[in-house]
């Protein structure tokens, strides 16, 4: 599974849910299904990283939150 995040910070792309702290961020199965829509997209600021334990430590430190709270949706969803 892959998160798409912005490059300088780590900082994923999130999805609104209401009532949901933090969004929840959304995830491609493949490496290349989150390169396609990063491309899509024109995002030459952001990257696709695999779902790691490190990557999700990671993440979370970059949303600020602990990592047991973060939640993940498949694209599309």
């Amino acid at each position: 599974m892959y998160a798409i995040v912005y490059k300088s910070d780590g900082f994923p792309i999130c999805q609104q849910v209401a009532g949901v702290s933090p969004d929840p961020v959304v995830t491609w199965n493949t490496e290349d299904a989150a390169k396609a829509f990063i491309a899509k997209q024109g995002g030459d600021d952001f990257q696709a990283v695999q779902l790691t334990d490190e990557a999700m430590d990671k993440i979370a430190q970059a949303m600020g939150c602990p990592v047991e709270s973060m939640m993940f949706e498949p694209y599309p969803s």
